[in-house]
């Protein structure tokens, strides 16, 4: 009775996994992205290193480059002239043997001519081929040279050769490659070579074990064997290169097959000019390959690069769908091949289902993706508020349309206003009472016993949240908590109070506005300055287009300004700062206040430079300056932001 032992999956992925999770591949995007990481990175990596745990490119692709070093320590590639010499020397040593049981001249004269025998191993193998061996054993290593070293080039070419070429029947070998030649000739010419190609396949199939189904799928088998022989010649030294020619030369004989070869690459080289023919490989180990074998190695390194240059993804516009799954498999063993179809579907789930999409420089999160990450945002600021803590939140009721102004109504289906708890209770009460019903407890409430507090209904707020954008705001370990704050804001704006107008500029020596994508992959920069008089003109411009709103402005920098807009547009910058970039930061906060509008300052460092300006012009405002830890700047910002706009102008 068989016996059955059951273990733990060793062989790539588990195959009964469920597959990977895509919103937590887009929540981990996220987390790269609020920790101060480029948007793009944060998409590239998920990819190349795989979601969570998972495989990714990058390992596949250091796997492949491993195996390429190990291939270039297989062997040295002049193995085939060094076996000749070898044999050679064999050859040479049992003809000695035999001539020297001789006693006549003509054995002196043959022992003569082995002694003139030039160094280079084709050429004696060349002169040699006139000889008259005295040792049948000497005679049948020399043919072996040739033989061995003609199947070698051949079969190397032809994989299904090798019978062909056990029988010596060259003829046979001769006629298919001229049939070949003048198939690929009329492919080459554009014609309709479909019929031609069927009928060369009836006739010569055989010589082709992988049974390509049509002419490119034979040309990209050929073209590869084609350009290893190549390679290989381009790997060895001018010397060695000329001695392995020489012996090709001599081993494929004086008939039509040589130059048939040779015109076979040249018609490969055309169909195929995009196929590496010409790039070298410096190769050592501790034996000697054969013509084949270094053939092969060097093949097998082609494929491998090609297969590297498909996962490194470094082209414009790169896709996992380039990357060639079966030559994954085939260099790197089904596992991995399984690894690449995970992330595949990963991509084309985050595509189908509307997480990403594509512009010209790549993959991007889509509107949907940033909505999430604002949400993911906003909970992690709320995530370890403590009950009674302060700056407190409940985001459950933080969006109520309005303040409560002591009143109560019963609730309808669709009301979001708070609970009214007492009258609720009170009401199932007086229900139960009613009823004359003597257990009064527990009270169980009923739909028509709730009743929702009634709000005055709140103005809209004109909220403009300018963010450093300095290089310094990253080098401190800022940028993440700030980018987090800002995305939280705006989800906040988004989802809660919708009747306000939240506009995000970012200011380093200039100031932009920024909408969800853009303050998502925006990078930091090393140019220098904090031009905070250029993010107010806008922040002024912004509470101007909507004058029935609360103006709030929100400031979040971790240096006093040091740059300015000069009448021409461009801005001057100069540490310290100068009086003029001073002035003209102080001009725009004097025309802020004399609009209306709140100004608070969140200070991200303790210069005594930045603690003089923001005090200053806290004092012209009349607004609030703080001075939170960088890991409390969210829940700063946001508890600010709903205290600043309950305000009345």
């Amino acid at each position: 009775m068989p016996v059955f032992r059951y273990g733990e999956w060793r062989d790539g992925p588990d195959p009964l996994a469920p597959p990977y999770d895509v919103r937590a591949a887009v929540d981990e995007m996220g987390d790269r992205v609020m920790r101060g990481d480029s948007l793009r990175d944060a998409l590239r990596d998920l990819i190349r290193q795989g979601p969570r745990d998972g495989r990714g490119l990058d390992e596949l692709r250091a796997r492949a480059q491993r195996l390429r070093r190990e291939a270039l320590r297989r062997g040295n590639l002049d193995g085939a002239v060094t076996r000749a010499r070898q044999m050679l020397d064999q050859a040479l040593a049992a003809e000695r043997d035999a001539l020297t049981a001789r006693d006549d001249d003509d054995a002196r004269f043959a022992e003569a001519q082995l002694d003139s025998l030039p160094r280079s191993v084709s050429q004696a193998v060349s002169d040699l081929s006139g000889y008259n061996w005295t040792s049948s054993e000497a005679r049948e290593i020399y043919q072996q040279i040739l033989e061995g070293l003609r199947q070698e080039v051949v079969s190397q070419r032809f994989a299904g050769m090798k019978q062909a070429l056990q029988q010596g029947d060259m003829s046979e070998i001769s006629e298919m490659v001229g049939d070949l030649n003048r198939l690929l000739d009329q492919h080459a010419r554009g014609e309709d070579t479909d019929d031609a190609f069927r009928d060369f396949m009836d006739k010569h199939g055989r010589f082709f074990p992988d049974n390509p189904r049509d002419v490119d799928e034979l040309i990209d088998s050929l073209a590869r064997q084609a350009a290893a022989a190549e390679r290989l010649m381009r790997s060895l030294s001018p010397q060695q290169r000329e001695e392995l020619q020489n012996l090709m030369a001599q081993a494929l004989g004086d008939g039509p097959l040589a130059g048939q070869l040779a015109e076979l690459t040249d018609n490969l080289k055309a169909l195929r000019p995009g196929m590496n023919w010409g790039r070298g490989e410096r190769m050592r180990g501790p034996g000697d390959l054969g013509y084949g074998d270094a053939a092969s190695a060097l093949g097998e390194i082609a494929d491998l690069d090609e297969l590297i240059d498909q996962l490194g993804q470094e082209h414009p516009g790169a896709t996992l769908d380039d990357v060639d799954v079966e030559a994954v498999e085939r260099q790197l063993g089904r596992g991995a091949g399984d690894d690449l179809r995970r992330l595949r579907e990963l991509e084309r789930e985050l595509r189908r289902q509307g997480w990403v999409q594509r512009d010209a420089e790549g993959l991007t999160l889509s509107p949907k993706a940033l909505r999430r990450l604002g949400h993911t945002a906003l909970a992690r600021i709320f995530s370890d508020v403590t009950e009674g803590k302060r700056g407190e939140h409940d985001m459950r009721d933080a969006g109520a349309a309005g303040d409560l102004i002591g009143s109560s109504r019963r609730w309808e289906f669709g009301d979001d206003q708070p609970l009214d708890v007492v009258r609720t209770i009170g009401n199932a009460v007086r229900r139960r009472a009613a009823s004359r019903d003597l257990h009064t407890l527990p009270v169980r409430l009923e739909p028509d016993d709730f009743e929702v507090a009634e709000t005055e209904r709140r103005a809209s707020a004109a909220v403009a949240l300018c963010v450093d954008l300095s290089y310094s705001m990253f080098a401190d370990g800022r940028w993440g908590p700030m980018k987090q704050t800002a995305l939280a804001l705006s989800h906040l704006v988004a989802t809660k109070y919708p009747q306000d107008a939240l506009q995000i500029i970012g200011f380093g020596k200039y100031a932009q506005t920024l909408n969800q994508g853009e303050l998502a992959a925006i990078e930091p920069t090393i140019e220098k300055g904090t031009n905070l008089q250029h993010a107010l003109m806008l922040a002024g411009r912004h509470l101007r287009r909507h004058p029935g709103a609360e103006p709030v402005v929100l400031v979040v920098t971790d240096g006093e300004p040091t740059a300015h807009l000069e009448e021409d547009g461009e801005a001057m910058f100069w540490w310290p700062p100068l009086a003029e970039t001073v002035q003209a930061t102080v001009r725009e906060v004097d025309q802020l206040t004399r609009y209306g509008a709140t100004l608070n300052v969140f200070m991200l460092g303790e210069e005594p430079g930045l603690r003089r300006f923001v005090g200053r012009i806290a004092e012209r405002n009349g607004g609030r300056v703080f001075s939170p830890d960088a890991s409390e700047l969210g829940r700063y910002v946001i508890d600010d932001y709903v205290r600043a706009r309950r305000g009345r102008r």
